[in-house]
Formats: C-alpha cells, structure tokens, sequence
C-alpha cells in the first residue's frame, strides 16, 4: 500500500501544474519611448499596459515613459533595454542597425509599395526572422509597430521634385541608408537624435527633417518654422517593439507568451490607429498654416536615390531585396 501511494505521488508531483510560476511572479516594468503621449507608440503603448494588467490580474503592471525621460534618444535607450535598465521599448530603426544588422535591410527607398505590402512583409516569414536576429544582441523583439511612411519637410518652399530639395540640410536618423540615399538625391543629411530636433530647426541650424505624419503632427513642427511638408513617402519606417531579454527571460514561460501575444495583437491595433489618422492630421496641419504637397514627382526621388540598392550589396544580397521588394 505505501508503495502505490509513493507511485501515485511521484506521479501528482511530474505533473506540470500550469499557472503556479506565473501566479508567483510579480514586477512593475519600465516601457520607453522618445516620443510624446499624443503619439500612435505611446497610445499602443498605453493599451498595452492596461491589456497586460488586466490579464495577469495586477500581478504585472507596465509604467510608461514617454518624450526621452530614460536616456537621451533611442540609441541610449535601446544599450538600456540591451542592459536590462530599462524593461520595454517601442522605437524606430534608426539606430538599430548597430544592435542587429539585418534590419536596416527595412530602410531601403520605394522598397514598400503600400501598407497591404508593409503587412504582408513584416508579418510573414522575413518579419520573424529580423525580430528573431535581435536575440543576438541580448534583445528580445515582441512584434512590429509602425511609424509610417516618411515624408520630406523644410522651411524654405514646396518640395515637388527632387530638384526642389537640392542643398537642403535636413535632419535624419542615424542610419547609413537614409544617409546615403539623401546624399544622391543631392541633400545635406545631418544625423541627429529626436531630441535636438525641435530646438535645431527653430534656430535654423538644419533647413528640414523627414519623419511620417504622425511625428510631424504630434511635434507640432509647424511651430518650429516647418511651413512645407512633401509627400514623399520615400522609406517606410517599422518600430519594433523590444524587450529586454533579461527581463523576458526572468518570466515564467506562461508570461513569456502572454506578452509576445499582446505584443502582437497591440501590432494590428497600432497600426490600423497610425493609419486611420494620417488624413485628418494632415487637414489639422493646414489648418496650422503648414502647406502639404501631395503631387509630389515620387519617381525623381526614386531615381536619384537608386544607387544605394547598388551601395549595400555586400550587406544585403539582391535575393533579400527581391524577397521583400515582390512579396504578393
């Protein structure tokens, strides 16, 4: 008899009893970001703090940090999510080449033809594969958001054409890509944090910057003298969603995939709010005295800047270009 009970016990106890790890674990984290509360990061940052409070029932709960406040731009802030300083991070690419090489393959000019393109892309097999690539650096990448399609502002006058632009100074992220393209398009590209920005142009040490609606808007850029704003939408710009991977690796597996899954689904949702809203931002800016260039001759701008394709060969083979560029 007190060898069956031994048995049936030592059976009870290989039973992996689901839940009790994660009923256990606590922690208040840290999200960052460098952008302001009115922009789409923070208000899917902000939904998905409450969905992750909600369904951990309190046990996790996820504090913003918006405008800058834990560093003093996304490079600084990315080394802290590397570091474990700080415990999520929605950003651009700018400055992440240099954490994980693959995904500047992302920056290329005219490489997306639309957003039905963009999703098809970064949620398929090659999107996984470059969030996957940030494990290399001791990231660990939830999901893709989105920035946008970028867009070319200034001070001076309408921008239709890429003569139009020629000898502008314009702030850019700290990207190779970006640099170079702007460069044979005939600009001055001047890489610059986020931070700076504002302050740069008001002093008229840069002439522009190139950035998607929505940072434009939420930036208010019109107050810093950015009266002309082209539709270029010359590079669409991803904002994966990073975790540290110290803190995800701290987790029960239970929480692991509950955040991966909300990262997820915050995606679509963040997304689809960008998107919805850039029209009647764009009406708003007007209203602000900002002049928008819709006619704007993409096909110059997608010439001039053809030779970086050529440029970065020897780090992204023409078969990765390809992959993305026809994706049906």
């Amino acid at each position: 008899m007190k060898r069956v009970f031994m048995l049936v016990f030592a059976a009870l106890m290989a039973i992996p009893w689901i839940g009790t790890a994660a009923a256990e674990y606590k922690a208040t984290l840290k999200l960052a970001s460098a952008v302001n509360m009115d922009h789409p990061y923070m208000v899917g940052s902000q939904r998905f703090a409450d969905l992750i409070k909600e369904r951990t029932k309190g046990r996790i709960t996820v504090k913003l940090y918006p405008s800058n406040q834990l560093g003093k731009g996304e490079r600084e802030m990315t080394e802290g999510i590397q570091q474990g300083a700080i415990d999520l991070l929605v950003t651009s690419t700018g400055p992440l080449g240099g954490f994980s090489p693959s995904i500047n393959i992302l920056d290329f000019p005219f490489m997306f033809r639309d957003f039905k393109h963009v999703d098809l892309v970064l949620d398929g097999k090659i999107g996984q594969k470059l969030l996957d690539d940030f494990e290399k650096a001791n990231i660990k990448a939830l999901a893709f958001w989105e920035n946008g399609f970028r867009n070319l502002t200034n001070s001076r006058g309408p921008v239709k054409n890429v003569a139009d632009g020629k000898g502008l100074k314009i702030r850019t992220m700290e990207n190779k890509v970006h640099l170079a393209a702007w460069k044979a398009a005939g600009l001055n590209p001047t890489p610059m944090a986020w931070g700076e920005v504002f302050t740069a142009l008001q002093q008229k040490v840069i002439d522009g910057q190139e950035n998607p609606i929505a940072v434009f808007y939420s930036a208010k850029l019109w107050d810093a003298g950015q009266k002309y704003f082209s539709l270029t939408k010359h590079v669409y710009s991803p904002s994966p969603f990073l975790m540290s991977k110290k803190t995800f690796d701290a987790m029960p597996k239970e929480d692991q995939q509950l955040f991966l899954k909300t990262g997820l689904e915050v995606a679509k949702f963040q997304r689809k709010l960008n998107r919805d809203a850039e029209e009647a931002k764009l009406k708003e800016m007007a209203k602000s005295g900002v002049i928008v260039t819709r006619d704007v001759d993409r096909e110059s701008f997608k010439k001039a800047m053809g030779p970086v394709y050529s440029e970065f060969s020897a780090q992204f083979s023409k078969a990765e270009i390809d992959a993305i560029m026809n994706a049906k």
